[in-house]
């Protein structure tokens, strides 16, 4: 197939790459000229605007959107509703919430544009190990792009998740339960770091995925770091958050369905970010006003 990739930063341009190998012709287009100029190295046919890209593509046309989400992505939809025409496809890959998929869909629907979210989880191993890939929209138009699928994923590793918007949700939820099981190895590996014995938390990674019941992939990524520095003394304790872990609590909250280890995860993050949190000298204030307890000074 031939189509428009939109956004080429870590995820875009290797999904690019795994296309062309995959013998499919690749439209790049981002604003920055270094990557269009990688991505021209790499067999991908570059383009500085969607203009451009939409202009390379022959009818009906396959627009996939990994950009940023929210106001990138409507801005990217309301410029394509104009640029493209009936029986044109528009797919956002990229880690939006999934209400937006209605939005998208109605937009671009009124126009005989269709329009799919599809969630992507690979992350840098993407591009040799494929991509897990959970779609929403129609079956026609999933029918439609799934050579595309079927080349980016690994055997069985794409699903028509549901109707418009559940390609997201269901990558909204991924990312929720990534964020508990990532918070799980770290607090266990710190647990084992306190032992009254030295550890060795990478052979001990590397053992738990011989067979273990926790075994996983992010364990064997753990080992990897772990194997590289055995302290991470090259790593400070800031963990960002992409939204997803905060998106999943809201729903959460919204539907009333528990998730204390997913939404404790996603504090843990928030907490990385303190230092000196006003709520930690609070506590030490009370504890000096009640109990005359010594504090340190800021």
């Amino acid at each position: 197939m031939r189509l428009a990739m939109i956004g080429l930063g870590r995820m875009g341009f290797n999904m690019s790459v795994r296309l062309v190998r995959g013998g499919h012709k690749v439209v790049g287009c981002d604003p920055s000229a270094q990557a269009r100029t990688r991505a021209a190295r790499a067999g991908i046919i570059k383009a500085k605007t969607l203009e451009e890209a939409v202009s390379l593509l022959r009818a009906p046309r396959l627009v996939w959107l990994m950009i940023p989400a929210g106001r990138p992505v409507r801005d990217a939809v309301d410029r394509l509703a104009s640029l493209l025409a009936p029986g044109d496809i528009v797919v956002d890959g990229g880690n939006s919430r999934y209400q937006d998929a209605t939005r998208h869909s109605r937009t671009l629907g009124g126009r005989g544009i269709a329009f799919m979210d599809v969630g992507v989880s690979g992350g840098i191993w993407g591009l040799r190990e494929g991509y897990c890939l959970m779609a929403g929209g129609e079956k026609k138009d999933f029918r439609r792009i799934e050579p595309v699928l079927k080349t980016l994923a690994p055997k069985e590793g794409y699903l028509l998740a549901g109707p418009s918007g559940a390609g997201h949700f269901t990558k909204m939820v991924h990312n929720g339960i990534e964020y508990a099981l990532m918070q799980g190895y770290a607090e266990g590996l710190a647990l084992l770091r306190a032992a009254p014995f030295r550890a060795d938390l990478h052979g001990i990674c590397k053992l738990w995925n011989r067979g273990s019941v926790v075994r996983s992939w992010l364990l064997e990524l753990a080992e990897s770091a772990l194997r590289q520095d055995p302290e991470l003394k090259g790593l400070s304790g800031w963990v960002e958050d992409s939204g997803e872990g905060r998106w999943t609590v809201h729903e959460a909250v919204e539907r009333g369905v528990p998730t204390p280890a997913i939404t404790a995860a996603v504090y843990a993050r928030f907490r990385s970010r303190m230092k000196d949190a006003f709520s930690d000298k609070v506590l030490a204030a009370l504890r000096r006003e009640f109990g005359g307890h010594a504090v340190r000074p800021a």
